[in-house]
């Protein structure tokens, strides 16, 4: 499954993502036509440059849980710090919780359960947003503005249903492609007692690298419609 605050604090580029950007910018701004594979290839480019140059990251996360229509009132929410690193993948220091106990202990633990499971260094290469685990196809009629940048869109089909790919829309940003948004419903329910969900992930840029910055995650279960919306802040990166 899936995930606003002050951006200003965020707009920190480092001297390897400038470079980075570069690239990418020179080889759209020079005129070249951009087709679907050039496309396809570009977010390959900056997804594997966004490996290659994060040695790891710690965040702060704000998980609620909404139920039924409400929307405005939490039924649940629970703050947590990451720690990311290649090497061992995601942990998780719960920081506080509150609401509905049960909504904790069977849907939110299981929830970061889930994520560290998925990024696993021996599985994260499978829920990449890549070609290897999309069918990706450039949408036509040029660029769009979203979320205040100009981006191509592309429809993507994953190549094998799994609960950490979805079929649905992903943006990225017109000079570098990186990632600035996704949307769209898993392949398969992560649970024999939910549907399958209904996600959208907004991306900001942090050290010139796509992090993400808020989701959502809507979904039928056990426990009714549930929505699970996570906003990302304080982001402490560290660059190879």
């Amino acid at each position: 499954m899936v995930r606003f605050f002050d951006l200003a604090s965020l707009k920190i580029v480092s001297k390897s993502a400038v470079l980075l950007c570069t690239v990418f910018t020179c080889a759209v701004s020079r005129g070249q036509q951009v087709d679907n594979p050039i496309a396809v290839s570009n977010v390959d480019a900056a997804v594997k440059a966004r490996i290659d140059h994060i040695a790891g990251y710690t965040d702060i996360e704000h998980y609620k849980v909404f139920r039924g229509g409400d929307k405005t009132q939490p039924a649940a929410e629970m703050v947590v710090k990451t720690t990311y690193r290649p090497e061992s993948g995601k942990d998780y220091q719960v920081l506080s919780q509150s609401g509905s106990t049960i909504l904790y202990k069977l849907l939110l633990r299981p929830l970061l359960d889930s994520e560290k499971d998925v990024n696993n260094p021996s599985k994260v290469g499978q829920s990449l947003i890549i070609s290897a685990n999309y069918e990706m196809q450039l949408k036509p009629g040029g660029t769009v503005q979203q979320d205040g940048r100009e981006c191509w869109m592309l429809a993507l089909v994953p190549r094998r249903k799994a609960p950490n790919l979805f079929e649905g829309t992903l943006w990225v940003d017109s000079r570098d492609f990186t990632i600035v948004r996704i949307e769209g419903v898993t392949s398969k329910s992560p649970s024999f007692f939910a549907s399958p969900a209904h996600v959208m992930r907004q991306y900001i840029k942090v050290d010139g690298f796509s992090q993400a910055v808020h989701a959502l995650a809507e979904s039928d279960s056990f426990f009714g419609k549930v929505v699970i919306s996570i906003d990302y802040d304080g982001y402490q990166i560290q660059s190879r």
